[in-house]
């Protein structure tokens, strides 16, 4: 059974990607260096705020922008553990679950508050708020997406079935 806790960072609506990694930073594709800036523009103290485990929980269209894969990249190596939102830009949603980074669908994000905890439970499909006890479902995520997340990222999963076929 596959469970993500933690503490809630609450964003808005329409978080583009230039929020959560901006364009200056992009000279390096340094995972590390990119998570040390994660999300400045949109909460500048954010990074010094979290602790790794922690989750975003925004408004509709998280992502929206350009189709960087720095953004998911900054966001799994800052340590956020998940992302809710009631949408997700479609570019944002597939190279999400490509580096590995849980997503989750939730029309009624915006009912959980920052500082509230929250345990999700993908086998189940729910979200609950361990802050208030409410317990939501999500948005199914399709089982191959799921395969992406339980291997850390496509290419992490495409080594395992070249490794599994002994190529």
């Amino acid at each position: 059974m596959q469970k993500i806790e933690g503490k809630v960072w609450n964003f808005g609506k329409d978080i583009d990607t230039d929020l959560i990694i901006a364009a200056r930073y992009l000279n390096t594709s340094n995972p590390q260096e990119l998570a040390k800036h994660v999300m400045e523009d949109a909460d500048p103290t954010f990074v010094s705020k979290m602790t790794p485990g922690d989750i975003i929980v925004a408004d509709e269209n998280f992502g929206c922008g350009s189709s960087r894969e720095h953004a998911p990249i900054a966001l799994k190596a800052a340590g956020v553990a998940a992302i809710i939102a009631p949408t997700f830009a479609r570019i944002f949603y597939r190279n999400a679950f490509n580096m590995g980074l849980p997503i989750f669908e939730l029309p009624e994000s915006l009912e959980i508050k920052e500082g509230e905890s929250v345990s999700i439970d993908m086998d189940a499909g729910t979200i609950t708020n361990t802050t208030n006890g409410k317990v939501y479902s999500f948005i199914p995520i399709p089982p191959f997406m799921q395969e992406l997340i339980s291997a850390g990222g496509l290419m992490n999963f495409a080594e395992a079935e070249i490794a599994a076929k002994g190529n």
